[in-house]
């Protein structure tokens, strides 16, 4: 017969491993690649220009602007440090950045713009609005809010991601 204190700690131990691996947690899943949800507090002079210049461009089209959402520039982080990390533009793995806005940002549609190389906020959004695609992005009136990252490699290119979201 099992003493008093293992069959306590045999209770303790299948407990534990109940509750961590339960899913009504907290309801927030991440993925484990590399792009993760990062909190993004402040942005830096060319992303508030490229979402002013984005803004400006719709109100001159009479569409609403969007507000900016923290969650999903954070989610574009990951994805700009992604591409620095691969060495090129591109929308791998949207799929999952738009599944995790789905789901935490409640998000009914998602889109996005990339670009690389461009070394002003009004170069990049140029070259997105002189692009059909991305121009249709920019002038969607189905969209609410959006995020950006820009960040620089070691040989000081920049890589951008902006995110739309419809909520």
């Amino acid at each position: 017969m099992k003493t008093l204190p293992a069959t306590i700690l045999s209770l303790v131990l299948f407990s534990s491993v109940l509750i961590s691996c339960s899913k009504d947690d907290d309801e927030i899943y991440f993925s484990k690649n590399v792009e993760t949800i990062v909190e993004k507090k402040s942005y830096s002079a060319i992303e508030l220009e490229i979402l002013n210049l984005v803004n400006n461009h719709r109100k001159t089209l009479n569409i609403s602007t969007l507000n900016t959402l923290d969650l999903i520039s954070g989610v574009a982080n990951g994805h700009t440090n992604y591409m620095i990390s691969q060495g090129k533009a591109s929308h791998d793995n949207f799929a999952e950045r738009s599944h995790t806005l789905i789901t935490t940002a409640n998000a009914n549609n998602v889109a996005e713009n990339v670009a690389f190389g461009y070394s002003t906020a009004q170069g990049t959004v140029n070259a997105w609005l002189n692009s059909s695609s991305h121009k249709s992005i920019i002038e969607s009136p189905n969209f609410t809010h959006f995020g950006i990252s820009t960040e620089c490699d070691g040989q000081g290119r920049n890589y951008f991601t902006h995110i739309f979201i419809k909520k």
